[in-house]
């Protein structure tokens, strides 16, 4: 038991102070601290949040989108210091916590999720 009181001590000084509300359904602009040798810049990465999981500093999400007709999924942990902003563009909405089945479309229906 004091272990875990432990663990849960060092992961609340690892949680973000703000993180922005979104959900499953929204599409995102993500930016990311990408290292190409000695220099370091953010990088956007947009697309549609197909899922969220996890809880504390543990949380991820995967941004999916269509680049030239393939399917490009990444997963972010929600509470990395290497994630800049996240931008809300558009709120969906959706009846499911996990969109599994868009990587089953194709074309413009691979990305059409109603607005709110």
């Amino acid at each position: 038991m004091l272990n875990k009181k432990v663990i849960d001590e060092i992961e609340k000084g690892q949680l973000k102070g703000e993180v922005p509300a979104f959900n499953v359904g929204d599409t995102v602009k993500v930016f990311s601290e990408i290292r190409e040798g000695e220099k370091k810049r953010m990088q956007g990465f947009e697309g549609l949040v197909i899922k969220k999981q996890g809880g504390s500093n543990r949380s991820t999400f995967t941004v999916r989108r269509i680049v030239q007709g393939v399917g490009v999924e990444r997963t972010f942990p929600l509470h990395s210091p290497k994630l800049g902003k996240i931008n809300v563009i558009r709120e969906g909405r959706v009846r499911r916590a996990k969109l599994y089945y868009l990587r089953d479309r194709i074309g413009a229906a691979a990305n059409r999720v109603p607005e709110k």
